[in-house]
């Protein structure tokens, strides 16, 4: 976690060795610092490089240090950048690889810089709601002009080094020795003076104040929620309208700004969350994993269909089984037919289309996935059809390979049970549709290996998906807690709303989409048959029988036409229904329910924290590990809000104590048996502590 000095004839080169990507922390800033100051004071060194070791330059600030008495430990990021471009040698910043956040801040302070073809260089401050905080936003557009640079900032996203001429003094061949060339090239500017700096050049533009004006409007269209991005059209344009120090200290009074605001908080939160959902207690990073060279696919409906083009998109051939002509007919097409719609749309070129539609491969006979390295079954969501699935897996597939069920409910136990290898199977819950849903809910049985879990948990990354551990339970962590936030939705419905309402108010929130709209989507029936099988397990569980009598008049929702709404041919808008209205009030009229108004704060309480409320209960059970990785299921597979963090996350923001008195009041009213408070959720209030530590 430092920075190491080596002298290369008369350049001294500063190497950061701070693995994975050589982030900025205390111990690396002050061993840097300390290093420029030993060059300084050595007679005989004439130039300096500074560099990073393994695979990146600087991936930028250690984020774990934001909030925190390190951040603000001299020497800060100021003093390092400071230091370098003040240094009376030059100083070369030597990149490959990876340069963001506060490395491309780092060295954009520094006097020269040499890069390899192929470095990610990106200041990405706003995907953590912040903006750049150690003079990127004046001088980057000192380097790259104003629209170049802006457009780098308020998207975040990394650009090619080849393509940033304008950033570097020299981008070297391919294959050049990176810290040999810089020590060369360091070698040739020794003599230079005066030194050049970023920050004496200016931010020019032909018309800074018409280009400023339309970015504000473009990107307050496009910001949502989040107040970063225009931040960061403020700050930038400070490079223009005022002298450089004088923006450097606006810049970092609005990123102080920034990192207090609740939307900054949720996005650090999210980051931190998604990297610890792949760290498992008892399954270490070297655990040996299978390989996975090729895959099977059992049922080519939507969702198989689904899972082998995630996997065809990562390189992985598949074999996909069918039990008719006509159904794998269906599903191949179906397969074609996306990939024809993302060529139409220039997502994707005719020749990668025929690269993708040539790894699938059809068949109709189980012999033919017996070499698979895995085999995700997706077939119907009933026990029997999926056991019988798992006996016939049982016998013809090679040992090792792992049986993993799609499962969004069912016991896996008991389907790793129908095989004599229990040890392989594990659950792959994929969300529709499963080539662009980033969660992957992985269910660990009770005998799953923990190989097959670490080999699962690399799949999910190759597949570019987010893989959550869940303990096996009815619904595992998101369809669980799903239950209990459609039941409130039901009763709400009875009680005084339309779907409409319930939905407007989830969505004012900040849901992607609302319950009923949700269910209409997914199809109703499905939510149904999980209710019949429910009854026979949970008989005091109540639910609203509205939902069930929706389908029995064939309200299966966009698919049949009608739904919580009605859908006119060829439109996927959602109208209000005069029939679903009726229902509701029928059905109030029958419980003897006298209707009242309820506004949109009991609404996005009762949803919300009936999911909190179960998540809790999930803790304590243990079958999440973590309450962020409950957050990243809702985050990344259930459209809640990203600027409120997720559930657990949304509830220690409101906090727990107020979280359990408005529970309280909810079990003092109707249903009030849908409200005893998990006992983990009423132990942290009364401590006085949150669900995400603190």
């Amino acid at each position: 976690m430092s920075a190491e000095y080596a002298l290369h004839g008369t350049v001294a080169v500063i190497t950061f060795n701070n693995p994975p990507v050589n982030g900025l922390g205390l111990a690396t800033r002050t061993t840097a610092v300390d290093g420029i100051r030993r060059a300084q004071d050595d007679p005989d060194v004439t130039a300096i490089v500074i560099t990073g070791a393994g695979k990146a330059f600087s991936g930028g600030a250690d984020i774990r240090e934001f909030n925190s008495p390190k951040a603000l430990t001299e020497p800060t990021l100021h003093t390092l950048i400071r230091t370098a471009e003040e240094s009376v040698k030059p100083v070369v910043a030597a990149i490959h690889s990876v340069c963001m956040g506060g490395g491309l801040e780092l060295a954009l302070g520094c006097h020269y810089r040499v890069a390899l073809p192929g470095a990610q260089v990106a200041l990405p401050e706003v995907k953590l709601g912040l903006l750049p905080g150690a003079g990127g936003t004046q001088r980057l557009p000192r380097v790259l002009g104003l629209e170049a640079a802006l457009n780098m900032i308020v998207s975040g996203n990394p650009v090619l080094s080849e393509k940033l001429p304008a950033l570097f003094d020299e981008v070297l061949a391919p294959n050049a020795d990176l810290v040999a060339s810089a020590v060369a090239f360091a070698e040739r500017v020794a003599g230079v003076r005066p030194l050049p700096k970023v920050r004496d050049r200016q931010a020019g533009h032909p018309d800074a104040n018409a280009f400023l004006a339309a970015a504000r409007a473009r990107v307050a269209a496009a910001a949502g929620p989040f107040p970063a991005p225009l931040e960061c059209v403020e700050t930038v344009a400070a490079a223009v309208t005022m002298p450089f120090e004088q923006g450097l200290a606006f810049e970092r009074e609005r990123f102080m700004h920034l990192i207090h605001t609740p939307e900054s908080r949720a996005l650090r939160h999210a980051f931190f969350a998604e990297r610890e959902a792949a760290k498992i207690p008892g399954v270490p990073a070297d655990t040996p994993r299978r390989p996975i060279e090729r895959a099977a696919v059992i049922g080519a409906g939507t969702m198989g269909a689904g899972i082998a083009m995630a996997l065809v998109n990562a390189g992985i051939p598949v074999t996909l089984l069918e039990s008719s002509s006509q159904a794998l007919d269906k599903g191949m097409t179906a397969i074609r037919a996306q990939y024809e719609s993302a060529v139409g749309k220039g997502k994707l070129t005719p020749e990668l289309l025929v690269q993708r539609m040539a790894l699938v491969t059809g068949t109709l006979h189980y012999r033919d996935v017996a070499t698979a390295d895995i085999v995700i079954e997706a077939v119907f969501e009933d026990l029997a059809v999926k056991e019988a699935v798992f006996r016939q897996l049982d016998g013809v597939m090679k040992p090792g390979a792992i049986l993993a069920t799609n499962t969004s409910t069912l016991d896996v136990d008991r389907i790793a049970a129908a095989t004599s290898r229990p040890q392989d199977v594990i659950g792959t819950h994929f969300f529709s549709p499963a080539h662009v849903m980033k969660l992957l809910e992985i269910v660990r049985g009770r005998a799953t290996g923990s190989d097959v879990l670490a080999t699962v948990l690399a799949l999910a990354k190759k597949l570019k998906k987010t893989g959550v551990v869940s303990g096996v339970c009815d619904g595992f962590i998101g369809n669980r807690m799903i239950e209990q936030y459609v039941r409130q939705a039901g009763f709400l419905l009875e009680e005084g709303c339309t779907p409409s309402q319930v939905d407007g108010a989830l969505e004012r929130f900040g849901f992607a989409m609302g319950p009923f709209r949700m269910s209409d989507l997914a199809g109703n029936d499905i939510g149904w048959a999980i209710r019949k099988r429910r009854a026979a397990g949970q008989p005091g569980m109540t639910y609203s029988k509205v939902a069930d009598r929706l389908c029995e008049l064939g309200r299966f929702g966009q698919k049949s036409g009608g739904g919580w709404y009605d859908y006119r041919p060829g439109e996927r808008t959602p109208h209000p229904s005069t029939e679903v209205d009726a229902l509701i009030l029928a059905r109030a009229q029958e419980l003897g329910i006298e209707r009242r108004a309820i506004g949109d704060q009991e609404i996005v309480e009762r949803l919300v924290y009936a999911l909190v409320n179960e998540g809790a209960r999930i803790l304590e059970e243990g079958i999440a590990l973590r309450a962020s990785d409950i957050d990243m299921v809702y985050l990344t597979g259930y459209g809640f809000p990203l600027f409120r963090g997720g559930p657990m996350f949304h509830a220690d923001t409101v906090g727990l104590r107020n979280v359990l008195a408005a529970i309280e009041g909810f079990a003092a009213g109707r249903h009030g048996e849908a409200w005893q408070a998990a006992p983990l959720l009423a132990r942290l209030a009364a401590e006085g502590k949150s669900f995400n530590g603190g």
